[in-house]
Parts: structure tokens; sequence; C-alpha cells
């Protein structure tokens, strides 16, 4: 036995030195700010200065994109953008304003190879969800939007996939992967003005599994809506195979 606990206590040691070393040749700072983390603060991306500075999108929301609405608009409970579009999805909503911090933690979580983080971000969907009792129970499937497989080749990784992942294992929900495929490849949306990316997204996306959502109530997931050309186009496709209704779910918007 006290061998055993030698080798154990020689154990932690080398590994408290090892983690020493790697704080001081690699430090772990916060993806905004850049301030040094704690090495212990495990799957933390962010330090609490910069998580407190997220916009949050507060009420009234718009009926349709979920933004906050002006009061001068109160009265129709839907934004002046929203009145002027064709919107095949029937209501979205968003946890975060994109801007500011959240706004750099999208870029980094898509286009900087911090996978890791959609797990720390998709708390702020599950909190949401929690804090306006959004109609969970009423959601059959969640489906993330597709990447066409050129993109995913290139980003390795689907990042409205991690934000969905986290969201059906709160919630206890079927996550259909498969069920929508992007068959078209078409330009990044963020290289596009906005009145040309309904037509960049028009006819991309088909269902491949109509059994999987006829009749069914779904939640699409991405991480950010703009426009809402491409979940207006998911939508679509998955109304035309027999879908219910079909909600949004952005992390920023």
């Amino acid at each position: 036995m006290t061998k055993v606990y030698f080798i154990v206590i020689i154990v932690s040691m080398f590994r408290r030195l090892i983690q020493g070393l790697t704080e001081i040749v690699y430090p772990k700072t916060c993806l905004s700010c850049k301030k040094k983390l704690s090495i212990e603060a495990k799957d933390i991306f962010v330090c609490p200065q910069c998580w407190v500075k997220i916009k949050k999108n507060l009420p009234p929301f718009c009926i349709s994109c979920g933004r906050q609405l002006q009061k001068r608009w109160l009265s129709k409970n839907i934004c002046p953008a929203c009145q002027k579009k064709n919107l095949h999805f029937d209501r979205a909503f968003s946890p975060c304003a994109y801007d500011g911090v959240i706004k750099e933690l999208i870029h980094k979580f898509k286009y900087g190879g911090k996978d890791r983080l959609g797990r720390h971000l998709s708390r702020l969907m599950t909190e949401f969800i929690k804090e306006y009792d959004l109609p969970m129970d009423f959601i059959d499937c969640i489906i993330p939007i597709p990447l066409h497989k050129t993109r995913l080749r290139e980003r390795e990784f689907n990042q409205a996939q991690i934000l969905s992942r986290s969201v059906a294992e709160e919630f206890k929900k079927d996550m259909l992967v498969d069920a929508v495929e992007r068959y078209r490849h078409t330009k990044t949306q963020t290289d596009l003005e906005i009145h040309e990316r309904a037509d960049n997204v028009k006819d991309s996306f088909r269902v491949t599994d109509s059994g999987a959502v006829k009749g069914k109530n779904v939640l699409l997931i991405d991480d950010v809506l703009t426009t809402g050309a491409t979940s207006s186009e998911v939508a679509s496709a998955l109304k035309k195979a027999g879908a219910n209704i079909v909600f949004v779910l952005t992390l920023a918007n």
C-alpha cells in the first residue's frame, strides 16, 4: 500500500508540474479580451468580465424573427423588416443580439477551430429556453441547419450540430442530423448583401427522410439568424415534406 501511495503522489506531482509548464508556455487566455485564465478552469474560454458583456435579447420580441421590438412597433408585435418578408418558419428565437463579444466568439467558434467553444455557448440557448419557458414539450425533434459537404470538409464540423446536441441532451429531444440535406453548394451568406441572400439559398435544401418529419413539430437550430433566408428555406423544405410547426432557435440575431 505504501508503494502504491508513493506512486500516486509522484504521478500527481508530475501532473501538476506539466500543468504548470503548460500554463507558462501556452497560457490559457480569454478568447475575447485575452486576459489570462486559470488552467484549472476546464472548458472555460471566456472570462467572467467578458461573459457578462454579452448583449442579451430582451422582450418584447418580434413574433417572427425574435429580435427585440422597439416601442413604436409594439402594437403590431412584428418588426418592420419581417412585415416585408414571407418567411416559412413559424417563429424564431435568439438569446443574444449579434454584436460585440458574442459576435467575436461566434466567429472564433466557426472559423477559428474553437469547436469546443460550442458547448460553452450553448448554455446561453438552454438558459434562454428555461427563462422564457419556450414550448419544448411541444417540440418533437431538433434539426441542425446542415452544411454542404464541401463546406463541412473545410470546417471539419457543423457548428449548428454542436449547438443542437447540447440543447437536445438538455431537453431530451431526438436530434435528426441526416433528415435534411444541403445539396446545392452556395456562396457564404456573410459575403452577400442582404437583398442577395434569399436567392443565394433558394432551393438549396431537401428532406431525405420525410417519414421522420411528417406531422412533427420541429426546432431548427443554427448559430446566427440575419435575414432568416437560410432558416426559411429549410423550413420550406420541411413543410413540403409534411412537417407541422417549424420553430427556429439561433444563438444570436
